[in-house]
């Protein structure tokens, strides 16, 4: 049962943005509309950073490194308390699906703006969210209910046998693509399960792996879910997120190509059964497998916290999901019914993450300063942006400085908005993915909308091919007259020395002849 506390409607005054970025500026700006003060943390590497200078207040929780300033809860607490915060607003990443820190802050008469610490034990541990949502009649890949104990890899090869290859390890205390390895055959499943345990360990520091199925042509589809302290709970749509490079989602859309307005409907059903199951308030999202070939879905996990891509959803809902984030956290209940929400979805919206990194080199990060940046601007076009002309992007954090989604009556539409808004996006100083973005868009199978989790991984070749702007072309013919004009220049130099005994009038003459030469 939710506690009475949290029912009961409460006074926000000051929020505290227990994150950095983009998440922590987009945090603030809802603030300001609702007039609640905001109080920013930094590090020493964020201590000039936009989030910074977006806040009333700032408090710093300690040096560069995460695990010593964003990660101790302690530090964020004190912070609190400094500022004398009502409220603690975790973003996405860090501390927000921490449950030790929710219950830290109810500790300190701190309000935080998430689900309850119970919920987030329930769904944070990937197969104890599994049993969860069993329970309540959601359907799950096939896969282990269990982690893979020590000592038992034997049962486990057994098992992966008997469900069928090709299977896929999964980190049980974690997700994001972290700790997961596809298996394609019994001869990989050694070699797999160590790098799977090593990254699980050193992503969440809990080693322990589970057996999941793979799903044939997998789409990552996503249902957003709001619930209130007061028994409501709603979907709001769903979130297409198969672009992905190696797990991690590069482009967002919604509505999804694959769900007809039946498989929709049901999956929103399951969706808010799952929250349910868990007495969850707040925003979250639950995230599902489409089986490409047959359309069956099958629940993957729960986000006890705001995602990244929320901008698509409140685009095509109209709705300010932050808002609704502090309103509940403060005892308000949802002002839309189930209805109201399906009589409000509306066009199409498509959003890509902006990275500072290095596709032509692996991807590589590429922290510096941002000596100039240009957003693009226009009808239906959004940034959420966590730097500036100036901004340093620090090298201890993750790359994404920034969001561009957009929104249009069609996905044709939306496709081209979002190409030209690319186009329109200049970052000087460091590297981006902005073009390496672009390339995706044209891709013929997401034109189509007939594409999967591997898309990025079959069109590698395609995707960081030299792009031929004509560049290269310009570039050739300026130097060769660069080299021309020197060498005409040297010649000339030779001419008048050679030309020493020479008449004043023979001089002229020869120099003459050879600038006509040119």
């Amino acid at each position: 049962m939710q506690s009475s506390a949290r029912v009961r409607a409460v006074s926000i005054g000051k929020v505290l943005i227990a994150n950095r970025g983009e998440i922590a500026v987009r945090v603030a700006r809802t603030c300001r509309e609702m007039g609640i003060r905001t109080v920013a943390v930094y590090s020493d590497a964020d201590r000039a950073a936009l989030h910074v200078r977006c806040c009333d207040e700032a408090v710093r929780v300690g040096p560069a490194a995460s695990r010593e300033s964003y990660l101790v809860i302690d530090n964020v607490i004190a912070a609190c308390k400094a500022a004398r915060a009502d409220a603690v607003h975790p973003g996405y990443g860090f501390l927000s699906e921490n449950a030790a820190f929710a219950r830290a802050c109810a500790s300190a008469g701190i309000l935080f703006i998430g689900p309850p610490p119970e919920a987030i034990e329930e769904m944070g541990e990937k197969t104890r969210a599994r049993r969860k949502v069993i329970e309540a009649g959601v359907p799950v890949v096939p896969g282990l209910k269990e982690p893979i104990p020590e000592g038992g890899e034997a049962k486990a090869k057994e098992y992966a046998l008997s469900i069928g290859y090709p299977i896929m390890l999964k980190a049980a205390a974690g997700g994001g693509g972290k700790g997961m390895r596809l298996v394609a055959g019994p001869k990989d499943f050694d070699s797999a399960l160590a790098t799977a345990q090593r990254e699980a360990l050193s992503a969440f520091g809990d080693a322990r792996v589970y057996i999941e199925k793979a799903v044939a042509r997998p789409r990552h589809v996503e249902i957003q879910v709001f619930a209130d302290t007061h028994g409501n709970c709603l979907w709001l749509g769903e979130r297409e997120c198969s672009v992905q490079r190696r797990h991690q989602k590069v482009i967002e859309e919604t509505p999804s190509a694959v769900l007809t307005p039946e498989l929709r409907a049901e999956m929103g059903r399951v969706a808010v059964n799952a929250a349910k199951a868990v007495k969850y308030v707040g925003a979250g999202t639950c995230e599902f497998l489409v089986d490409g070939n047959t359309r069956t879905f099958y629940f993957l996990e729960m986000n006890t916290r705001l995602q990244v891509e929320h901008p698509v959803t409140e685009w095509c809902t109209g709705l300010d999901l932050v808002r609704w984030q502090i309103d509940v956290a403060a005892g308000g209940r949802l002002p839309w019914t189930q209805q109201d929400v399906l009589e409000n979805l509306r066009g199409h919206a498509i959003e890509a993450r902006l990275y500072a990194e290095d596709p032509a080199r692996n991807f590589l990060p590429s922290p510096g300063t941002i000596l100039e940046l240009r957003l693009a601007e226009g009808p239906g076009v959004r940034n959420d942006c966590g730097v500036e002309s100036g901004s340093e992007v620090p090298r201890h954090y993750d790359p994404m400085i920034g969001k561009l989604a957009v929104w249009a009556r069609t996905r044709e539409e939306a496709i081209a908005r979002l190409r030209r808004a690319l186009r329109e996006t200049v970052v000087k100083g460091i590297t981006t993915n902005t073009a390496y973005l672009g390339r995706v868009l044209d891709l013929e199978e997401f034109r189509k909308g007939d594409y999967d989790t591997g898309l990025l991984a079959r069109a590698q070749d395609r995707l960081l091919r030299k792009e031929k702007t004509g560049d290269e072309e310009i570039a050739l013919a300026a130097a060769a007259i660069w080299q021309f004009e020197q060498d005409q220049r040297v010649a000339l130099r030779q001419a008048a020395a050679k030309a020493g005994d020479e008449s004043a009038w023979g001089r002229a003459g020869r120099l003459a002849s050879l600038r006509r030469s040119r």
